[in-house]
């Protein structure tokens, strides 16, 4: 299903889970890489305002929906598709990774949040080889020379999937720029996923997740920086409803 306008339309090409999985395996099976993004509603907000964050969209491979208000929407269009969180996908994808003895990198916000996200992947997923861990400096720039560099740490690495949690419109950027210069690794943006697993940020309990509820208590967790964008994605979901009823 596609979602948004013009240069700003974006497609969920992964529908469901099993779809996913069995292109990431396909891909990893033929030496392919891959870019992986979780459209959001923040996402939509983003996109028409912002050039190189849908030149960056474009260029992901697959593309999965990220939020309740995604899936609504696609039902209101009668075009379902499966909830994916980037979140919910870490611990599956280094399943799959650890199955296929494919080495795994990590790349996030702090080196500490890194550390803590390697040990419980390691806990969970014994078989799992996490060949590179890595944060950022502060300012950096996902097509500089700083990117560049750590593309080149990739393929010295041997690493073959590559978790991104760096926030959009970062990691999508990133994505995007290292999907050429390391074309084996396969690049998964997954927001907060790292830090959830490192217990830096707390994920919404479940009944929260299951009441469709987690914007809720990421807006009490974070009021200042939620709230504004929340109320961003509140003011698009009327437009984008009619479009989905429109796509009957």
């Amino acid at each position: 299903m596609k979602f948004g306008k013009n240069n700003a339309e974006v497609e969920v090409n992964m529908p469901t889970r099993g779809a996913l999985f069995q292109a990431v395996r396909e891909r990893f099976a033929q030496g392919r890489g891959f870019a992986l993004a979780t459209l959001n509603l923040d996402h939509l907000t983003k996109l028409p305002h912002e050039p190189a964050f849908a030149s960056a969209y474009r260029a992901q491979d697959l593309v999965v929906a990220d939020g309740r208000p995604i899936i609504w929407l696609s039902q209101i269009a009668r075009q379902p598709l499966e909830l994916m969180p980037g979140s919910d996908l870490v611990i599956p994808l280094t399943e799959l990774a650890a199955e296929m003895a494919m080495p795994v990198a990590l790349m996030g916000s702090s080196d500490a949040a890194l550390a803590g996200a390697k040990a419980a992947l390691e806990a969970r997923v014994p078989s799992v080889n996490i060949v590179l861990a890595h944060a950022p400096p502060y300012g950096f720039d996902p097509t500089g020379a700083a990117a560049k560099e750590i593309c080149e740490m990739l393929n010295a690495s041997g690493a073959r999937l590559c978790f991104i949690a760096l926030g959009a419109p970062k990691q999508e950027l990133f994505a995007a720029f290292a999907r050429d210069k390391a074309p084996a690794v396969g690049f998964a943006s997954i927001g907060a996923g790292l830090d959830f697993l490192s217990g830096h940020q707390v994920r919404a309990p479940k009944i929260m997740r299951a009441l469709a509820l987690e914007w809720l208590w990421r807006a009490l967790q974070s009021p200042v920086r939620m709230v504004p964008r929340y109320a961003k994605c509140f003011a698009i979901l009327p437009g984008l409803a009619a479009e989905a009823w429109r796509k009957r």
